[in-house]
């Protein structure tokens, strides 16, 4: 460190008083006395530095000091490292608000990052929001899609178009577009952007529908535990709803539109097929959703990370072992 590096030459002139000493006795008590006061002087000059350095730092944070002295102590203003996300749900952005419906369990790093970054982008495009991280609790497998139905579910009656999105995915392109999706679902991760998946019946990641439209899919599948298929399922449905499936256009940036955040590495996908699963992932359920979703919400908190607000829904899921055994590993 600087300061340790500066205090090094005082053991130096120590040593050398004492050798002075032994020569001559009188020169040394001079020479010590002199020395003695320069660093002193050396001192003096580094305290000057270091409270120099605190008073500019603490007006480059606090405004100006001129200010300070004629009006009193102004508000905190944060410094660069600690710029807050604004709040924002303006009218005037127009008649619809959107639920962004995060399906969650431990991932609590990639939840930091997710909250006031997709809060700032959508506040940048004007879409009125409010952020819904539906968070598993239970002892069951992950269940996605049931989390998305609670989700749909608990979204009040202040929105009416929800988006399904992945908490490990954020949007780097300000063309996306989040609005109203009126004419039909919405893919904004679409196989031809998505980092990951390119496969034309895709419909996973970001996908935006209106609540009537999800209605009239009667949700997702409650019977897809572990990771993957429901999304597969569920783009079968919007063909059964006859719902035409929208996805962008004029988006030249590929598979960086995308910054994907999963680390695999750290965060392991839970992809076994237990007991009759791996035949049953493949099967449309054409009754369940919606209308056979089981849930308790244990616990509903308000929280800001950043300036930005979201919603924790803690989430209870209930299981019928006769129908979905494999939603346990035993």
């Amino acid at each position: 460190m600087m300061y340790s590096s500066r205090r090094k030459p005082v053991l130096y002139f120590k040593e050398d008083r004492r050798s002075e000493n032994q020569k001559v006795h009188h020169h040394g008590d001079v020479l010590f006395l002199s020395r003695k006061c320069t660093v002193l002087k050396l001192f003096g000059l580094c305290m000057v530095l270091v409270l120099g350095s605190l008073l500019w730092l603490q007006l480059s944070c606090s405004g100006d000091l001129s200010q300070t002295v004629r009006d009193g102590p102004p508000p905190h203003q944060p410094c660069p490292g600690e710029r807050q996300t604004p709040t924002v749900d303006d009218p005037s952005w127009g008649p619809h608000k959107m639920a962004v419906i995060i399906p969650f369990r431990e991932r609590f790093e990639e939840l930091l990052v997710f909250v006031p970054y997709m809060h700032a982008f959508l506040n940048k495009k004007k879409i009125r929001h409010k952020i819904l991280v539906v968070n598993q609790v239970d002892h069951f497998r992950f269940n996605r899609a049931s989390l998305i139905n609670v989700g749909y579910m608990e979204s009040g009656n202040d929105t009416d178009y929800i988006a399904m999105h992945d908490v490990d995915l954020l949007p780097q392109n300000e063309a996306l577009d989040y609005g109203f999706p009126e004419e039909g679902p919405f893919h904004v991760a679409s196989p031809e952007l998505h980092p990951l998946y390119h496969y034309k019946t895709y419909v996973g990641g970001i996908l935006l529908l209106t609540k009537k439209h999800y209605q009239m899919c009667n949700g997702m599948s409650n019977r897809f535990w572990g990771w993957g298929r429901e999304d597969d399922e569920f783009f079968r449905r919007l063909r059964t709803a006859e719902l035409q499936l929208f996805r962008p256009k004029g988006i030249n940036t590929g598979y960086k539109t995308f910054r994907h955040i999963h680390d695999p590495a750290w965060r392991k996908r839970d992809q076994k097929r237990i007991a009759a699963q791996k035949q049953e992932q493949f099967k449309i359920d054409p009754e369940g959703g919606l209308t056979n979703l089981r849930y308790k919400v244990e616990s509903r908190q308000e929280l800001t990370i950043s300036g930005a607000p979201c919603t924790i829904i803690s989430t209870s899921l209930e299981c019928d072992l006769s129908q979905t055994p494999w939603c346990q590993f035993s």
